[in-house]
């Protein structure tokens, strides 16, 4: 994956943020805390990491229109299409 230095480091911060709710929802479930937050936090690291990847597509996006205009690639709509979908 070959992405812009300033937009590789907010993905891998929202990764690491998500890895980090992640760890907390592991240890609230193991601790028998209440089911509620549970699955608040839960929905929380599945926010992250669905921005995460919105942030990858929109970057593969941004390089394949730039790349259809030196017409080097085609942009594929039908692929952006389904990883768009795949996240939804």
């Amino acid at each position: 994956m070959d992405l812009d230095p300033s937009e590789l480091t907010q993905v891998v911060n929202r990764l690491r943020r998500a890895e980090g709710q992640l760890a907390a929802v592991r240890r609230a479930v193991q601790d028998g805390n209440d089911c509620e937050q549970v699955i608040i936090q839960l929905a929380a690291v599945s926010r992250a990491l669905d921005k995460a990847g919105f942030a990858i597509i929109a970057t593969s996006m941004k390089q394949c229109v730039a790349a259809a205009d030196g017409d080097e690639e085609v942009l594929d709509v039908a692929k952006l299409e389904k990883l768009f979908l795949s996240l939804a």
